[in-house]
């Protein structure tokens, strides 16, 4: 019985032993199939501090684990945090260090779901940076350039719808840029300038919401063209060549909206303009009609309240984009003022055959570089005058060069004043001489 008590009491004092050597032993957490990995316990953290604001707190968190544990499957998620949290900062100097970060992911993760992420935030970062129509259109045309790039590049991406309907928007706002700046040129008879701009307007930017009215100023200003040529001193041959050329292509803008925008309000006008041109009336078909009913129930209207609010933001007004049918994905070659005016000359060389019609007495060409756009007003402005264009009355030619001093001596060498005619032949031989020595 004695010997049972000891044995009992040996193995009591046992377990207490191993007990306490076991209480005092340290824990390896990596050992303990239960705790959680510490490159998961980093990533964590930094997710917290990214939560609640402290950006450069989770900034250096991920950096150490991306440091400390560089074949971590957080690594990937690690590097795009790092981006977010510039993102999340929101200032200008941190969207652009988010994008450095966005296109380093991108280069070593082109393989990852993620890397669609990555670049709809590099867009969405000049998105968010994009100003008003009237105004620098830097950020504009890059978030465009960035929506490409994702709608191409990750065709199957699940971001795809909405980086398409953020690239409609972009393009509204470039579109009403083209827009007013081709309406200014335009209300100042530089029709060879509202030209180029107005058709590049139409073929890049066929969803644009005013569309239609940048057709029916395009055709305006081809008509405004054939009062310029009417004017002008040319061959007969060459005028009515360049008559009917400018003619057919006022047709061709007007007809078009009656075929692609049949229900937008510039319609009826197309089709009185077509009447008094004497040019055939085209009928849209059901499809077409079906197709810009679409685009236009997609579109949404500014209140009062937020259109007030406009004045007051960086942003543009971009309700009026539509959110039916497929963006520009690719550009197409623009038309400039200078090939209007070259093909303006071809065709009427190529009609006489002589050569001796000059580009530029067609058209009055374009402003002065140096000359500012004005910012215009809002697209509803009535303030700016209505462009009308009526056939057979030509505006006035303003661009043509006022008799100097020299032309006047000129002409006064019919006169019988031996002084006048002296002074006209000196003035030829400086002329001569001029043509040896250039400068």
């Amino acid at each position: 019985m004695i010997r049972k008590a000891l044995l009992f009491s040996l193995v009591t004092v046992m377990m207490l032993a191993s007990a306490a050597c076991t209480h005092n032993k340290s824990k390896n957490p990596i050992a303990n199939l239960n705790s959680k990995q510490p490159d998961k316990v980093l990533y964590d953290r930094a997710m917290d501090d990214l939560k609640h604001g402290r950006y450069d707190v989770s900034r250096i968190t991920l950096q150490t684990l991306i440091n400390t544990y560089p074949d971590s499957e957080f690594i990937a998620r690690a590097k795009l945090s790092v981006g977010d949290s510039w993102y999340a900062e929101g200032t200008t100097t941190a969207l652009a260090q988010a994008e450095a970060e966005y296109k380093d992911f991108i280069t070593f993760f082109p393989k990852m779901p993620e890397a669609a992420e990555a670049q709809l935030k590099v867009a969405n970062i000049h998105y968010r940076q994009m100003e008003k129509a009237d105004r620098d259109y830097t950020h504009a045309k890059r978030a465009e350039d960035e929506y490409r790039e994702l709608i191409q590049q990750f065709s199957d991406s699940k971001l795809v719808p909405e980086a398409k309907r953020r690239l409609l928007e972009v393009q509204e706002v470039l579109a009403e840029r083209e827009y007013r700046i081709g309406r200014f040129y335009a209300l100042r008879e530089s029709w060879p300038a509202a030209i180029a701009r107005l058709k590049s307007l139409t073929d890049a930017y066929p969803l644009y919401s005013r569309a239609d009215e940048a057709l029916y100023l395009l055709g305006t200003a081809y008509e405004g063209e054939i009062g310029i040529v009417r004017e002008n001193r040319m061959s007969e041959v060459a005028k009515a060549k360049l008559i009917a050329d400018f003619t057919q292509s006022a047709a061709g803008s007007y007809a078009k909206i009656l075929t692609r925008y049949p229900i937008m309000p510039r319609a009826d006008d197309a089709k009185e303009r077509l009447q008094e041109l004497q040019k055939p009336v085209p009928v849209a078909t059901a499809a077409a009609i079906a197709v810009n009913k679409s685009e236009q129930e997609s579109r949404s209207e500014t209140n009062l309240r937020n259109r007030l609010m406009l004045n007051f933001k960086r942003g543009p007004d971009v309700a009026a984009a539509a959110t039916r049918g497929e963006p520009t994905m690719t550009d197409p070659d623009p038309t400039n003022a200078p090939e209007i005016l070259r093909n303006a000359g071809r065709v009427a060389e190529g009609q006489n055959g002589t050569g001796s019609v000059s580009v530029e007495t067609v058209g009055k060409g374009s402003p002065d570089a140096s000359e500012a756009t004005p910012r215009s007003g809002p697209p509803d402005d009535k303030s700016a005058p209505e462009l009308k264009i009526t056939p057979g009355t030509a505006p006035a030619q303003v661009n043509e060069a006022a008799p100097t001093s020299d032309s006047t001596t000129a002409t006064k060498t019919d006169s019988t004043d031996s002084k006048v005619k002296e002074s006209t032949s000196k003035k030829k031989k400086k002329s001569a001489l001029r043509k040896l020595v250039p400068f």
